[in-house]
């Protein structure tokens, strides 16, 4: 099975791509960012992510992918703008006929390092050692998206 995580975001959007054998052996296929300007229009902001995102689904032949839901307590601006970027990824993905599933970040945390309020270090450690690799993977959106990714093969198992 090959999954596309995502970690959504507007400027900067994170995805990374896994396969998990027969036995759950977890391999990484790719990571990386999708990056917008800022001073560009929301619209053509939301068609970049579009677009890089199909090349990356066409590429990769995904056939589940793994989105973080959105968590936020205090700026609806940026609620508003990565909620925009996820209805974006959520429509490409359906588009090309992937099965989604969306998780927390709590529960992406929780099942990475079996606490739900882990640090950002320690579920980037954890992308690491499961994928079995020399170096956290760089930048953080793309550990993050990785990790959803890894979330999402625990609990299809």
């Amino acid at each position: 099975m090959r999954i596309l995580g995502i970690d959504p975001g507007t400027g900067i959007l994170g995805f990374g791509v896994i396969d998990v054998s027969k036995q759950g052996k977890l391999t990484l296929v790719d990571a990386g960012v999708i990056r917008t300007p800022v001073k560009q229009a929301d619209s053509d902001r939301l068609s970049t992510i579009y677009d890089e995102l199909h090349e990356i689904i066409k590429s990769t032949q995904p056939t589940v992918m793994s989105v973080e839901k959105l968590f936020f307590a205090q700026n609806v601006t940026t609620a508003m703008s990565v909620s925009q970027a996820r209805g974006v990824v959520l429509l490409c993905g359906k588009q090309h006929s992937l099965e989604l599933h969306e998780f927390t970040p709590q529960q992406i945390k929780q099942s990475l390092t079996g606490y739900g309020k882990a640090d950002k270090k320690q579920v980037q450690e954890m992308v690491r050692m499961l994928l079995n690799l020399k170096e956290i993977p760089k930048p953080d959106d793309a550990a993050d998206a990785l990790a959803a990714a890894i979330c999402c093969s625990t609990a299809l198992r």
